[in-house]
């Protein structure tokens, strides 16, 4: 498998998004993408109570424990790894988490303006 080149949406090195919880599609704490990456996992997040109650009632309950695949859930402060095209609905719908830039994918910028997601960057000064 081939991996999408590593590289964020800023144009430099993708930084670490989360490894407590471990995050990414692959699981190795980055935002990597890949052609089984249906999905799109490229936004690191910093998610909220607002968004992870956005996306429960969108059908996508991030913050109930599934310890049958060794997910813990999601609290508020974590960094965690969203399909590009939820952090856009979230966005348009006004409950979009800060995004860590430096550890969000390029390939996010397939389904989000960077514009947007910079509004909400959380490692900007």
């Amino acid at each position: 498998m081939e991996m999408s080149e590593s590289v964020n949406v800023l144009g430099e090195k993708l930084e670490t998004c989360g490894k407590d919880p471990i995050t990414g599609f692959y699981r190795d704490g980055c935002c990597n993408v890949g052609p089984d990456d249906f999905g799109l996992h490229a936004v690191c997040a910093v998610v909220t109570d607002e968004f992870l109650e956005f996306s429960k009632a969108q059908g996508n309950d991030l913050s109930t424990p599934r310890p049958e695949f060794g997910f813990e859930g999601l609290k508020a402060g974590d960094s965690w790894c969203l399909c590009a095209a939820r952090w856009q609905e979230a966005f348009e719908a006004g409950s979009a988490p800060r995004v860590r830039l430096r550890a969000t994918h390029q390939a996010a910028l397939e389904k989000c303006a960077l514009d947007d997601l910079k509004a909400h960057g959380a490692d900007l000064s």
